[in-house]
């Protein structure tokens, strides 16, 4: 890896007591752990080394990455479970001292004594949930399915904001149950909603927390739609839908 490439890697270290259990056996309890921004959106932790509790067993495979360089995978084996795969190591700095487990192999994430979800927080996203009297009105197919002027409305950094309505104010005879689950980060477990107007089922466009994160507390069994997917009047104008990855 040249050192340009190298002064791409962004690498933090930090202060948070980070611990990896996987089968209820715990893998690795670092206070020292690495963010390294892999993709510039959000990071993966890395380990130090001396910080593991589990084995490492060389598994044949090797990776290159431009911006990281070549490494070794390897099998975690922590009181006879085995993760296959599941560790990596780069050879060069600042990577070298370092192991990044794969986050889906482990069972559990915690920072201190809470569980994570998906991957690390970014310590430079920000989301800000604010009480607004602001009148929202959500329609689809021309029929309003939401009116409120009690919103929650959440910003994230990066992400258009959002509006998180109270169940009352929501045509919940246009919602069907969804199969679909997702996890955040930053606020913890959502279940899903299709919409049905007329003879048209819209998969996935509500969602719910219903036990957020405690720093999310403040939308807690409040619903909110895509507005990349729905039309959303704020005060009685018609807000443009945004472009975002959910798009």
């Amino acid at each position: 890896m040249t050192e340009a490439q190298r002064d791409e890697v962004r690498v933090e270290t930090i202060q948070k007591r980070v611990r990896v259990y996987l089968g209820g056996h715990l893998v690795a309890d670092t206070v020292r752990p690495a963010l390294v921004w892999e993709n510039p959106y959000y990071p993966a932790y890395y380990i130090p080394v001396g910080d593991l509790r589990a084995k490492l067993e060389f598994d044949g495979s090797t990776r290159t990455s431009a911006r990281l360089g070549e490494a070794t995978g390897y099998n975690v084996v922590v009181d006879g479970t085995t993760a296959a795969g599941a560790a990596l190591r780069y050879a060069d700095p600042p990577l070298h001292d370092l192991v990044r487990l794969d986050w889906d192999a482990m069972d559990e994430w915690f920072e201190e004594d809470e569980p994570i979800y998906v991957h690390p927080r970014n310590p430079y996203s920000r989301v800000d949930i604010l009480a607004s009297s602001r009148h929202v009105r959500v329609e689809l197919d021309g029929v309003t399915v939401a009116d409120s002027r009690s919103p929650r409305i959440l910003f994230e950094t990066g992400l258009p904001a959002r509006f998180y309505l109270p169940l009352t104010d929501i045509r919940m005879d246009l919602l069907r149950p969804s199969d679909t689950h997702t996890s955040c980060p930053y606020k913890g477990n959502a279940d899903y909603w299709n919409i049905r107007v007329g003879e048209t089922e819209h998969p996935d466009l509500v969602w719910i927390y219903r036990t957020p994160t405690p720093e999310s507390q403040k939308i807690a069994g409040l619903a909110c739609f895509y507005n990349e997917k729905v039309d959303i009047y704020i005060d009685g104008e018609l807000q443009e839908r945004p472009r975002s990855p959910f798009g």
